[in-house]
């Protein structure tokens, strides 16, 4: 390391990064970057701009990078409905380190993989650990509890050889300051929350100094862009936006590894549409929808029959995205088509339908027969208002609500019960459906949204558009007034799809203005908010 080199690492470290042994964690070719914990990480796979800017800082080396983030987890707690009770803790001991709300059994089932199977069969070199946020709720009195658990998870950590040969380099990160929206939003002010942020901060960079871990504190180094009047960095004071995460990206790369991205804005769009891709990807593997019949407890008898051929598939394919990645660095070409061309083919699915006795087709009754047989209370009478006779689009609709102007929206979801490895991206609809003439029958469809993914809850609203999507609420806004969205804006995620058709849904609008999502049963949503995470296991409302 050169003189100038060790300065610089001295002088970062002197505004928010505490040294511990490492000065900062050293990239090699090929090496694998993990992420881990909630909080700050469990967004990124959403907003691609850090790992955008490692790529550009380390492109010569051709690094692999995968985010294992998810809402709600803590450095001892991991919740997943596909594992075992004794899977929802990532590491031996961590179970009595915990707060006891997080003891309770909730009943999960299935194979899914732990932590450190997914860490070692990545193959990990590098772990960086996001923490801090979802603790901190728990306030002053959950200080030295949180930095035991912390210090449970830095042991074995380090105690492991993910890649095989050597422990891995590991760097704590802190959580980001709290913003005061309160005026627009009405959310907190932060001034509790900054607190505790702090207390909760200092414990991390504790452990990480007793044991020559690389600690970065987010706190101080984004302290005065937080202030800034105007800038909004986070939604609801708590969550980071795109822009929030924009300038968080070059200040958290230099901070871990010593590095800025490469200021080659050609390559720069290059490289985050390959990692855009590629977290696509990688979503279909880590957080697959539907993982009940993938991994969990409706894995028998047809998920042996599909899902090992489609995961193969999978990884294939993502290996294929790093390789794009690497291409966009250098200013290369990558034909993915030809590429995904290549891998595991998969079989044909075949129907676990059986017809009824004594029928050799199934029989569908078109609307307008359809409504002759459905009694009705006295007083009321059925209208066939629009057919998938005359809108294909309409086809597996799944929920339907009026608006204000008479129209009827419809979220419809051909891509049910989820995606499929190898097929075109999911083109599930919420289409307006309208009667112009006046004659009681839907005469014109408008496409509002044609790229969606289980669509299967909606709320209208003055400002767009709620709409759940797998883990996901997302606010749809139609800023031209053309009936067609323009923007998506990721409200809050956490939200558990591992049974699709049980996900957030049935949305209604109470006299307030808030909105009442259900959720079904098997679900474990761990959802983090301004207010601290919001955990719901098996079947309730939001």
């Amino acid at each position: 390391m050169s003189f100038w080199k060790s300065v610089r690492f001295l002088l970062v470290g002197l505004i928010g990064v505490e040294m511990g042994s490492a000065e900062t964690l050293n990239v090699g070719k090929g090496d694998t970057i993990c992420l881990v914990g909630g909080g700050l990480g469990s967004r990124m796979d959403k907003f691609h701009f850090f790992e955008t800017e490692v790529h550009l800082a380390f492109g010569k080396e051709e690094i692999t990078f995968r985010n294992l983030c998810d809402e709600g987890n803590t450095p001892g707690f991991r919740p997943q409905p596909g594992r075992p009770f004794a899977g929802q803790f990532a590491f031996p001991g961590a179970k009595e380190l915990v707060t006891k709300e997080l003891r309770t059994d909730s009943k999960p089932k299935g194979h899914r993989e732990t932590p450190d199977q997914w860490l070692t069969r990545l193959g990990a070199d590098i772990v960086v650990g996001f923490f801090g946020f979802n603790s901190a709720f728990e306030g002053p009195g959950g200080v030295s509890r949180f930095e035991k658990e912390l210090e449970g998870f830095v042991l074995h950590t380090l105690g492991q050889k993910y890649n095989g040969e050597s422990q891995p380099q590991l760097a704590l990160v802190s959580p980001t300051p709290f913003e005061d929206l309160s005026a627009k939003y009405g959310t907190p002010d932060g001034k509790v929350e900054n607190v505790n942020f702090r207390l909760y901060t200092d414990a991390m960079a504790r452990v990480s100094k007793k044991h020559g871990v690389l600690f970065v504190d987010l706190l101080s180094l984004l302290g005065e862009k937080f202030a800034e009047e105007g800038t909004e960095m986070t939604r609801d004071g708590a969550l980071l936006t795109a822009r929030g995460y924009q300038t968080l990206a070059p200040i958290l790369c230099e901070a871990l590894f010593g590095a800025k991205g490469a200021d080659r804005e050609k390559t720069r769009v290059q490289v985050m549409k390959a990692v855009q891709e590629k977290n696509w990807m990688w979503f279909q593997d880590f957080k697959i929808a539907n993982g009940v019949h993938v991994y969990g407890r409706r894995y028998k008898p047809f998920g042996p029959q599909n899902y090992p051929d489609e995961i193969k598939k999978t990884r294939e394919m993502l290996a294929n995205r790093d390789q794009a990645i690497w291409a966009a660095f250098k200013g290369q070409a990558f034909d993915l088509a030809v590429a995904d061309a290549k891998t595991h083919p998969l079989g044909p699915v075949p129907s676990n339908y059986r017809l009824p006795k004594g029928k050799e087709e199934v029989e569908y009754l078109p609307g307008g027969s359809s409504k002759t047989q459905i009694a009705v209370a006295k007083g009321y009478r059925i209208e066939l208002f629009a057919s998938e006779e005359d809108f294909p689009n309409l086809a597996n609709p799944c929920q339907i609500a009026f608006d204000n102007k008479g129209r009827l929206w419809v979220g419809t979801m051909p891509s049910y019960p989820h995606y499929r490895i190898g097929d075109p991206r999911p083109t599930d609809k919420l289409l307006i459906l309208e009667d112009t003439d006046g004659d009681g029958k839907a005469d014109k469809e408008t496409v509002f949204a044609g790229d969606l993914h289980l669509p299967i809850g909606f709320e209208i609203a003055p400002e767009g558009v709620y709409v759940s999507q797998s883990d996901s609420l997302v606010l749809l806004k139609d800023l031209d007034g053309d009936d067609r969205y323009d923007e998506k804006e990721y409200l809050m995620s956490g939200f558990d799809d591992h049974d699709t058709h049980h996900a957030i849904s049935a949305f209604c609008a109470d006299p307030s203005g808030a909105i009442v999502m259900c959720e079904g049963v098997f679900l474990h949503s761990n959802v983090e908010t301004a207010y601290g995470p919001v955990r719901g296991t098996n079947g309730g409302f939001f």
